[in-house]
């Protein structure tokens, strides 16, 4: 009996020891057959279909390999802005591309400064006398501003489009500290540094309210702009001055009002759309097999397109560094900027030969040590005598700026937001919380600092003031950084700083900016420095080697995203519901995990930020341990 139950172990390990080898070789060759590099796909004379089921952003984030796992629902699709606007030049001057479709059935958004960069484009297609035709169930403000540009607009009879304006509201948390006796410890610089406001008002100050109202002001002013530009028949101050008696003037019908707005050109369901299509195109030749979610008429999709058109390597190499996301300790990203991270991809490539450096940035700030880590990366370039120029996407302000003072040329956006100069911290300690529970604290210090920070008996006075004179001379830091780089005296930065935002046409009045500009312009002038005179130049951007194991998973979770949901107005809400509470959890969370010194925006939280997908899970001692109270009141 005993020999038998051996030889059963036998048995059952060397089936394991099988199984796991079969499932290696298996992901071996997955990994194998996405490593390779992909054919480009058959270009279909017709149309160029732009699914845009996702967002916008500046670079696509990297996909969690682990919880993709452990999730039951695929990741958010990410499109990078430049690569929707690359496509639609590229359409407009290819004769085999004769209509533009922009699908954004399930269009979450994006920021104006990326949406008005494929506005432009399509605006480009359309000059070559192509036409560009969107379809959706229903736009919202992001949907909106696309249509606009588009010859015709289709609607769901189902739908409608709305438009609400930048602005909402941002959480403040003093009455929930208040009613757990939490003790946030604030310490920071800058009259209008307003992202500690949370953790000490119940409301903005009118100072920070002030601030708020300038950057908002400017980015509406900026989308009437555009869309008064684009559609001079759309009626958006009559929609959003009174949208609810706009709405019944139709008879409660959306889509129509939405027409009578000037805002989509033609309604019609989705069938009725791609009939409008085929007529311009004709029907496709390709075999789609069993696949239902493909339209008939011809046309190609933008992987294919993009994969067929590679970016030229002509002449020169510029390298362009993006620092996208809030900028935090450590190897974080795409997506978010990891300080250790885009340092070692700069310093990776210092000695490549490349002519210039670009550094885009669209970043909100956040970690004092990150951003200064990425700021001394830059500067070994500028050390070897490379140039270096910046290009400020939708937001460049506080740590975001900080590392912006390396550019000998600063090129930003008409609706970019920067400036934020400040800096603060936030530590809380429970020793009123724990009190209550009959928890009480003692001990024996050989130091007025032992045991300090003390978050569960409390700070000392001489913790405090400690935690102050390091943030005033962090601040004192970042005055003299900005002063060397814009050739102002600390006091000069001092009285535009104060942790004030402003929008770019202020900051290039105030010296913060010096020219108006996309990433095109920023590189051409780049490219000047550089010495390439009138010969070829071509980009680089700096990139970590693809996660190909994470992007197969990623693209396996993906397929089933969001096959049953449909985007009528009450969807659309619910979703931007389901991100807003996302983001509201994950922004408490990270401002009170534990974080050194913070040069972070709020305002730029506030403006809006529809980064699907980004949710990480909440993990904050403080939120763990008020989870754990609320439960035993």
């Amino acid at each position: 009996m005993r020999f038998a139950r051996k030889v059963w172990k036998l048995l059952v390990a060397v089936k394991d020891a099988l199984a796991l080898l079969f499932l290696l070789g298996f992901f071996g060759i997955i990994y194998a057959a996405l490593a390779a590099r992909p054919a480009p796909g058959r270009v279909e004379d017709g149309a160029l279909l732009l699914t845009l089921d996702g967002t916008v952003v500046e670079e696509k984030s990297r996909p969690d390999p682990l919880r993709l796992l452990m999730s039951s629902q695929g990741p958010a699709h990410e499109f990078a802005a430049s690569d929707v606007e690359r496509a639609l030049r590229l359409a407009a001057t290819d004769d085999r591309i004769k209509v533009v479709v922009l699908d954004l059935s399930r269009f979450v958004g994006g920021r104006y400064v990326h949406l008005h960069d494929i506005g432009a484009g399509i605006d480009a297609v359309r000059r070559a006398g192509k036409p560009v035709l969107t379809f959706a169930n229903v736009y919202a403000d992001d949907g909106v501003q696309l249509a606009a540009h588009a010859s015709e607009a289709w609607v769901d009879p189902m739908g409608g489009a709305f438009v609400a304006g930048p602005g909402g509201n941002y959480q403040f948390y003093k009455g929930l500290f208040d009613k757990f006796k939490v003790n946030a410890h604030v310490f920071r610089v800058g009259t209008y540094k307003s992202a500690v406001e949370p953790y000490m008002r119940a409301d903005f100050s009118p100072e920070a309210r002030e601030d708020l109202k300038l950057v908002l002001d400017s980015q509406w002013s900026a989308y009437r702009a555009e869309i008064a530009k684009a559609r001079p028949r759309a009626q958006l101050d009559r929609m959003t001055g009174d949208p609810v008696a706009f709405i019944k003037a139709s008879g409660g019908d959306m889509a129509a009002a939405a027409k009578a707005a000037g805002l989509v050109d033609r309604i019609g369901d989705k069938t009725e759309f791609e009939a409008r299509v085929e007529k311009l195109v004709g029907k496709s030749t390709i075999g789609h097999g069993d696949a239902d979610d493909v339209p008939d008429y011809a046309h190609t999709t933008l992987a294919t397109w993009l994969a067929a058109n590679p970016v030229k390597t002509d002449g020169a190499a510029i390298g362009v560094v993006t620092i996208a996301g809030e900028i935090v300790d450590g190897d974080a990203g795409p997506g978010t900027a990891g300080g250790d991270r885009i340092a070692r991809l700069l310093d990776d490539h210092v000695d490549d030969g490349m002519k210039a450096l670009v550094v885009r940035i669209d970043s909100p700030g956040g970690s004092v040590m990150a951003s200064e880590r990425i700021r001394r990366a830059i500067m070994r370039w500028r050390n070897a005598k490379i140039p270096v120029v910046v290009s400020m996407g939708s937001m460049a302000a506080s740590g975001g700026y900080w590392v912006s003072t390396p550019g000998q040329r600063v090129f930003a956006e008409p609706a970019t937001i920067t400036g934020s100069i400040g800096v603060f911290a936030v530590v809380t300690s429970f020793e009123k919380t724990l009190a209550d529970f009959g928890v009480t604290s003692d001990g024996v210090q050989t130091t007025p600092l032992s045991g300090q920070p003390d978050v569960l008996g409390g700070l000392s006075p001489q913790a405090e003031g400690l935690l102050q004179s390091s943030v005033e001379g962090i601040y004192g830091q970042f005055l003299a950084r900005v002063g060397a780089a814009r050739g102002k005296t600390p006091a000069q930065v001092d009285a535009i700083a104060q942790g004030r935002v402003w929008p770019s046409s202020d900051g290039q009045r105030l010296g913060l900016v010096d020219q108006m500009g996309g990433l095109d312009a920023a590189l051409a002038y780049a490219a000047k420095l550089g010495g390439v005179g009138n010969g070829a130049w071509h980009a680089v951007p700096l990139k970590d080697k693809p996660d190909t194991f994470g992007a197969l998973l990623a693209g396996l979770a993906s397929d089933s995203q969001d096959e049953a949901s449909a985007y009528d107005f009450a969807g659309l809400l619910a979703t931007r519901q389901r991100l807003q509470m996302a983001q509201a959890i994950t922004r408490l969370d990270a401002m009170l995990g534990a974080q050194g010194v913070q040069a972070y925006c709020l305002e730029c939280a506030v403006a809006g930020d529809y980064r699907a997908g980004q949710e990480k899970p909440v993990s904050g001692s403080t939120l763990a341990l008020l989870a754990r109270l609320a439960g035993r009141k």
